[in-house]
């Protein structure tokens, strides 16, 4: 497919297929068919299309050609108002299409304010103004400023849109405006003026009307003629073309149930187009096999000949169609810099961008693969600035021909002919829980572009499961470029204007909790981490080299991660019998501390689980809540360092969206109780330095051996399961990060996703195989929760007394390097270089896995009669010197 400015394939303009068919034309500037090509679409207010090909929304573009026509005419408009007026004006911008040229036209001007109107509604932020565009699909548009003095100036009011048709929705929104926010002067700027001779007197007459100056700033102009019927005419053509691709795609290509590769709809065989007599083009042409013969394959031009299969691709090769590999790329946007125009985008805020670009531009180079001859940056629908500029930079730093277009609302008619402007689509559902329900969205001549990879620029907003699933955006480019690079720019909400006035400087903006499957292998709804992605950063370390730079001082705990452990056959084997044996002591245990947690604690909690440990027991708790309750409670899973507290961003953000006093925090056992103490430390830190109130610093645990905690499910020490193991029992997710190089002050912590380890992940299979033993234990937790809640669970701490017991007789002389219980005595085996494991004599099949642990390193296992817990991991006093414990420099496990 040819994406020139003037023509499609073979020098043939792409607006021919529909000037033949409905005898539509163009007149006006020869630059017209340049930058402009025909299509059809389903709206019963306006049959045809006009395709720009340099906007980069329907047609990818160069981004120096798509960001050079906004940036040309903001030039105009700035020579037109003079130095004076300019340095007043304010530029605004039209949902959808038009944001990105709004953007570059307010680049043009050079000092001007940005705002474009959204068609999303944001909790919190009041509506300036609105307006309605009444043809098209999508009518109700919102004015949502951060700052709602940008439109009170006198100075000009710029407005951009992509074309200037009937002049409807300009009047719409400066009348709208000038009622609320009376100004001199207003410019209206288009690529294209399209006005009617009836259209072209009323934007005086209006002027006249309110009292202002008016100006119009175009880059090409002419007039769009449309015989008697063309609506009837376009509509009948539109059905007959759609009803051939339902057909030819067995029945499932309607708007209810299209996902996916809609079919392109094909030209009829070469030159029969070109046969029709002179004149006759007004009428559609006679069905021919040729004519509505579909092509849903995705793969340009095979609907031209005669071998092309008509059924759907779906059915022809299940097994083998092709999927592309996916990245995701963390740009690392700059925090509190707005995404786009939607709230307001200042000359600030464009001089951070630019800062910025270079380094954010790199990342997403090094995900392209070098033999990569030609890339598409794909935006999405409002979001079109932000790729326009990635992509415009990433033009300028690889080899390959990169192009930029976006997602869009707009349902267009696909034909793959070189005279028309649309030659295939990609369906997809909406991924952003748009105000107005689900919906179909489309990406238009993409598929079969011959594209190497495809970079998709989303917001936070829009990074959600719908993205993801099978029948998502991703997969559906997967299908069609070997290479889909996945980029998430932070949704910018601005703060109520109170908070801002709280401080001369507003904190960054955190952003949205990750969630699987693009973080996690967890369902998205199960847990959202409160964390930032680290995988692409290398942070292993071989456990030895790790454990003398943390013991010598030279190192945090949490700035490095040990190799993950890769279990044998014979450890995983192990793992299932024990998981088959204690799944239902595990159910009931989990049933205990939730139901403890909502009669004590809250009737609605909000589940923060400490990660990594905490993340599969408060997954679990959620399930009970609806499974016994029929809640559905939040849960995050957040990071805590010892030694350095927990994130208090987490805490900041779960502030900002939740009653502290519904949170609980989550973790699954406790040792001698170090983690109990540092969370209660960091609590009261966060609350004397200006953090919210309310807090409970109590941990809810499944199991508390140690005597720490009064919320429990039980206070025996045996084998959890998902203690066995490390990411592969934990959602794939590593151990948390914290290193300044990496999480700066108004970061979260981080981790990894180790994506590389789903062929032996057994997390979803854990929770699963707890979760069917809940009606099993439904009665047995009812008696027992009864039970607990009139004990006396106050913590006896007997733990902590037994661990420095052991830390003086073995001659350790530090207790952080004792750790108690059967999940830390796996911890060491895994990731820390053991000396020695204690068990309790006559201890059973709990300890199966450590004994087979403990053998394959070559570490004894010494039995103790008197051993309060079942067993005890001694870390190796090689590794000892320097070690200060409380500072964390001593690993806690």
């Amino acid at each position: 497919m040819n994406n020139a400015v003037n023509n499609g394939d073979d020098g043939i303009w792409s607006g021919t297929w529909v000037a033949e068919r409905l005898g539509v034309e163009l007149v006006g500037d020869a630059a017209l068919t340049g930058l402009l090509g025909l299509a059809l679409r389903r709206n019963p207010k306006r049959a045809h299309l006009l395709v720009s090909n340099v906007l980069g929304k329907h047609v990818p573009q160069s981004p120096s050609v798509v960001h050079g026509h906004g940036f040309a005419l903001g030039r105009r408009v700035r020579e037109l108002l003079g130095a004076e007026e300019t340095a007043e004006a304010v530029v605004l911008g039209y949902a959808e299409t038009a944001t990105g040229l709004g953007h570059s036209v307010a680049d043009g001007l050079g000092a001007a304010p940005y705002l474009h109107s959204t068609r999303r509604p944001v909790a919190g932020v009041a509506q300036a103004g609105g307006f309605e565009e009444s043809h098209s699909h999508a009518t109700s548009h919102l004015l949502l400023p951060e700052d709602p003095a940008l439109l009170v100036g006198d100075g000009p009011l710029v407005l951009v849109d992509d074309e200037f048709s009937t002049g409807n929705t300009v009047l719409n929104t400066i009348r709208a405006l000038h009622e609320r926010y009376p100004r001199r002067r207003y410019v209206v700027v288009a690529l294209v003026d399209m006005r009617s001779a009836v259209d072209a007197g009323r934007l005086d007459d209006f002027a006249r009307e309110i009292g202002a100056r008016v100006d119009l700033v175009t880059a090409a102009s002419g007039t769009v003629r449309l015989p008697e019927g063309v609506l009837e005419k376009g509509q009948e053509l539109v059905a007959r073309y759609e009803a051939a691709g339902a057909v030819a795609a067995g029945g499932d290509r309607s708007s209810a149930g299209a996902r996916g590769l809609v079919a392109q709809f094909p030209a009829p065989l070469q030159g029969a187009a070109r046969t029709e007599p002179e004149g006759a083009a007004a009428a559609p042409p006679q069905s021919t096999e040729a004519d509505m013969r579909v092509n849903p394959s995705g793969a340009r031009g095979t609907a031209r000949h005669a071998t092309a299969d008509p059924r759907p691709e779906d059915d022809r090769t299940p097994r083998t169609r092709p999927q592309g590999h996916l990245t995701r790329v963390d740009l690392h946007w700059p925090r509190g810099l707005p995404d786009g125009g939607r709230h307001g985008f200042t000359p600030r805020h464009r001089a951070r961008l630019e800062a910025a670009l270079p380094a954010m531009t790199a990342r997403l180079a090094e995900a392209i693969p070098e033999d990569a001859s030609r890339v598409l940056v794909l935006g999405f629908e409002e979001l079109m600035y932000a790729p326009l500029r990635l992509a415009r930079e990433l033009e300028q730093v690889v080899a390959a021909e990169v192009r930029y277009s976006t997602t869009t609302r707009s349902p267009v008619l696909a034909v793959d002919d070189p005279g028309y402007a649309i030659r295939s689509r990609i369906v997809f559902p909406a991924h952003d829980d748009p105000a107005d329900g689900p919906g179909e969205r489309y990406a238009y001549n993409v598929a079969g572009s011959g594209f190497d990879a495809v970079v998709a620029v989303v917001d936070s907003v829009a990074d959600t499961r719908e993205l993801h699933a099978p029948d998502g955006l991703l997969s559906q480019l997967a299908a069609h470029t070997p290479h889909v690079v996945l980029a998430v720019v932070p949704s910018y909400v601005p703060e109520p204007l109170y908070a801002a006035a709280l401080s001369e400087e507003r904190p960054a903006m955190l952003p949205e909790p990750l969630r699987g499957p693009a973080f996690s292998s967890y369902p998205p709804e199960e847990v959202g981490w409160l964390l930032q992605d680290l995988s692409d950063v290398t942070l292993e370390a071989p456990t030895e080299e790790r454990e003398e730079a943390i013991q010598s001082g030279g190192a945090h705990y949490a700035e490095s991660l040990p190799v993950e452990y890769q279990p044998s056959e014979q450890y995983q084997e192990l793992f299932h019998a024990a998981l088959e044996t204690s799944a239902a002591r595990i159910a009931q245990a989990v049933g205990v501390v939730t139901d403890t947690v909502i009669a004590e604690r809250s009737p609605r909690p909000v589940l923060v689980s400490l990660a990594r440990a905490g993340t599969p027991v408060g997954v679990l708790m959620r399930r009970w809540a609806q499974f016994r309750h029929g809640l559905d409670l939040p849960h995050y899973a957040v990071s805590i360092v010892r030694g350095r507290g927990i994130d208090a961003n987490a805490l900041r953000w779960l502030a900002a969206h939740h009653d502290p006093r519904d949170v609980v925090f989550v973790d699954g056992w406790t040792g001698k109780g170090a983690i109990t103490r540092e969370l209660a430390a960091a609590i009261e830190e966060f609350e004397a330095g200006g953090g919210a109130a309310g807090f409970d610093a109590e941990i809810a645990v499944l199991a508390d051996p140690g005597s720490c905690v009064r919320t429990y499910g039980t206070r025996d020490d045996f084998l959890i399961p998902s203690a066995c193991l490390n990411s592969t029992v934990s959602g794939l997710v590593s151990r948390t990060v914290l290193r300044a190089d990496l999480v700066g002050p108004n970061d979260f912590h981080g981790a990894k996703f180790y994506r590389e380890l789903a062929g032996s992940d057994v997390s979803v299979a854990f929770l699963d195989a707890v979760a069917a033993r809940f009606p099993e234990v439904a009665d047995a937790v009812g008696g027992a929760v009864k039970e607990l809640l009139a004990s006396d669970r106050t913590p006896s701490w007997e733990g902590w007394r037994a661990v420095e017991r052991i830390s003086e007789e073995y001659g350790i002389h530090d207790v952080n390097l004792v750790k108690p219980g059967v999940g830390e005595t796996t911890r060491v085996l895994l990731r820390r270089v053991p000396w020695k494991i204690l068990a309790r004599a006559g201890a059973g099949a709990d300890l199966d896995h450590v004994r087979l642990l403990a053998g394959q390193r070559g570490v004894p296992v010494e039995e103790v009669g008197d051993l309060p817990y079942t067993c005890v991991g001694l870390i190796h006093p090689q590794f000892t010197r320097g070690a200060t414990g409380a500072d964390g420099k001593a690993v806690t496990v």
